[in-house]
C-alpha cells in the first residue's frame, strides 16, 4: 500500500458536502487525524466519506462488470462514431483482463486493489479512534464499529474473490488468500504476508460476526437507509461468504435468516418491470445498494448507466447482453422483457450495417450498484438446501423464484444443481456474480457471441482465474508473494 494513502480520508472528508463547522479552518491550518476522530462528529463524518469511497471502487467499471465480463454475459457495443465507428474492441483499461492476460507490472485492476486496501485502512482508523469517544454513547459507538467492521470484512472478501482461487482449489483451503489488515497504517508501516485461503475466511467470518452482535437500531448517517450496511444486509454478506466457502449449513441457516426476519418482501411478479424501471430509487426487494454521487443540485455524477446505458442509435454505452445470455430465457419470462433491443450500426465484412444490441433496463438512469437484494438469498438458501440433501426444498425456492419471472415451474429434481446455477445467471444478471460461480464450482469458460478475447474458453483450474498482485505492492513488501504464473 502507499504510504502517500495515509491522508486520502482527509481529501475525502474535506470533499463532502456534509462536512460539519468543526471543519472549517483557518487558512494554512491543517486537521490530523487525531483531531479529526476525537468527537462522534469527526467519526461520523469520517464513516460517510468511507461508504463514498466504497461506492466509487465497487461501483467503477473495472470491477462492476468484471464478473459478467468473464463469464460470458456480456459482450461490447460498437463505436458510435468518427473514424472507427462500427468497430468493436475492449475498453483498454479492461483489455488485459477480458483476454485473461493482465500483467503485474501494468494490471488493469490496480486502481481496485489500491482502492480495497485504502478502504480497510480508514476502516481500521474509525475502529481505532470510535472506543475512546467521550462524547458518543456505547449503542452510537456499538454501531459505527459494525458499520466499519462490515466494512472492513466486505473490501478484503471482494478482494479475496478476485485475488486468491476458489475456497475448495485445495482441499484444506491451504493456497495463497490474501493480506488481512486489521490495523491502520498509523499504528506503523507493516509488511504481513499473504493468509491461507482458510484464514482468509476465517477472518472475514469472525469480523461479520463481530459486527452483527454490535448492530443497534438504526445508522448514525444521514441518507438513504439501504445505502448502508445494518444487519440484515451484513447477513446478506455473511451468506455470500458461507456460499463462496460452501460451507452449505451457515450459508442455509444464514440466508433463512434474512428472508424470515429480515422485513424484506420479494417483488411481486406484476411490478417487477416497473420497479427496474425506476429513477433514483432501487428495487424495493434491495438489502443495499450504494448510492450514487450527486452533486449540490442532485445531479447524479456517475452511475452504473456509464456502462450500460442507452439513449439514442448514436448515444449508448459500451457494455450490453451477449445472447449467451439472452436465449436462457423463455418467452413468457418476464426477465427477457428486461431486454431493450436496439439496432446500431456495426461493421459487417467492412460495411456498416444495423445488428440489434440488447441493453438491460437494470442500469438505465441513476441506476446505484446492487450489493445484496432478496432474490439472491433465496437462490442461495436453495443452492445450500441441494448441497444438504433438501432437494424438494431447493427446488421449491427455485420455483419462487421462477414463479415470479413467469417461467415454467420445476416439476423433478434432475439435474437440479445446474437449474440453480442457471436461475443464478438469469435473475442476477449484471449484478456482480457470474464467473464467481463458475469458479467456485469449478466449472470452465466459455463465451461465444460477441467474444473479441484471445481467449474465448478456459478450462478450470487456470492460474489465470485470478489477478496479479500490482508489481508495485510486491515490490514495497518483501514478505508478499505474487500469484504463479504472474
Amino acid at each position: 500500500m502507499k504510504y502517500s494513502k495515509y491522508i486520502t480520508l482527509f481529501f475525502l472528508i474535506f470533499s463532502l458536502q456534509s462536512c460539519s463547522d468543526f471543519l472549517e479552518q483557518e487558512p494554512g491550518t491543517q486537521t490530523s487525524i487525531d483531531e479529526l476522530l476525537q468527537n462522534k462528529q469527526g467519526v461520523i463524518t469520517a464513516l460517510t466519506g468511507l461508504y463514498t469511497e466504497l461506492e466509487a471502487n465497487v461501483r467503477g467499471e473495472r470491477f462492476a462488470v468484471y464478473a459478467d465480463l468473464q463469464g460470458g454475459n456480456i459482450k461490447f457495443t460498437p463505436t458510435a462514431s468518427g473514424t472507427s465507428r462500427g468497430q468493436i474492441s475492449p475498453p483498454g483499461n479492461l483489455e488485459q483482463v477480458y483476454s485473461f492476460e493482465d500483467l503485474a507490472l501494468t494490471s488493469n485492476f490496480k486502481s481496485f486493489y489500491d482502492g480495497s486496501y485504502d478502504i480497510i485502512n480508514q476502516a481500521n482508523l474509525i475502529l481505532e479512534y470510535t472506543p475512546a469517544l467521550k462524547d458518543a454513547t456505547e449503542e452510537e459507538k456499538n454501531q459505527i464499529t459494525a458499520e466499519a467492521m462490515t466494512i472492513r470484512a466486505y473490501a478484503h472478501f471482494l478482494l479475496a474473490i478476485v485475488y486468491s482461487q476458489d475456497y475448495n482449489y485445495t482441499p484444506d483451503a491451504s493456497h495463497l488468500g490474501i493480506v488481512y489488515n486489521t490495523k491502520s497504517i498509523k499504528a506503523g508501516i507493516q509488511y504481513p504476508a499473504r493468509e491461507t485461503a482458510a484464514n482468509t475466511y476465517n477472518l472475514i467470518i469472525n469480523d461479520l460476526k463481530e459486527a452483527i452482535s454490535n448492530y443497534s437500531s438504526s445508522s448514525l448517517l444521514n441518507g438513504s437507509v439501504y445505502s448502508y450496511f445494518n444487519v440484515n444486509s451484513t447477513k446478506a454478506l455473511l451468506a455470500r461468504v458461507y456460499l463462496q466457502k460452501n460451507d452449505w449449513t451457515n450459508a442455509y441457516e444464514t440466508a433463512n435468516d434474512v428472508i424470515t426476519n429480515s422485513g424484506a418482501k420479494l417483488v411481486e411478479k406484476d411490478n417487477y418491470l416497473a420497479e427496474w424501471a425506476k429513477t433514483d430509487l432501487p428495487i424495493s426487494e434491495i438489502l443495499l445498494e450504494f448510492s450514487i454521487p450527486k452533486d449540490s443540485e442532485g445531479v447524479a455524477g456517475s452511475s452504473m448507466a456509464s456502462y450500460f446505458g442507452y439513449t439514442s442509435a448514436t448515444s449508448y454505452n459500451k457494455y450490453v447482453a451477449s445472447d449467451d445470455l439472452v436465449n436462457l430465457y423463455e418467452n413468457s419470462d418476464l426477465r427477457k422483457q428486461l431486454f431493450l433491443t436496439q439496432p446500431l450500426q456495426t461493421l459487417v465484412n467492412g460495411v456498416l450495417a444495423p445488428v440489434n444490441y440488447n441493453f438491460t433496463r437494470k442500469f438505465q438512469n441513476n441506476a446505484g450498484y446492487v450489493a445484496f437484494r432478496l432474490s439472491e438469498m433465496y437462490l442461495i438458501r436453495a443452492e445450500a438446501a441441494y448441497e444438504t440433501n433438501r432437494a424438494d426444498i431447493a427446488m421449491a425456492d427455485i420455483n419462487i423464484i421462477r414463479a415470479r419471472a413467469n417461467a415454467a415451474l420445476l416439476t423433478s429434481t434432475v439435474n437440479l444443481k445446474e437449474n440453480i446455477l442457471l436461475e443464478r445467471r438469469k435473475e442476477l444478471c449484471f449484478e456482480g456474480h457470474l464467473f464467481f460461480d463458475l469458479v467456485r464450482n469449478h466449472k470452465n469458460i466459455s463465451r461465444n457471441d460477441g467474444c473479441i478475447s484471445t481467449s474465448c474458453s478456459v478450462t478450470y483450474p487456470s492460474l489465470k482465474f485470478v489477478l496479479p498482485i500490482p508489481t508495485f505492492n510486491t515490490n514495497l513488501n518483501p514478505n508478499f508473494q505474487q500469484n504463479d504464473s504472474y
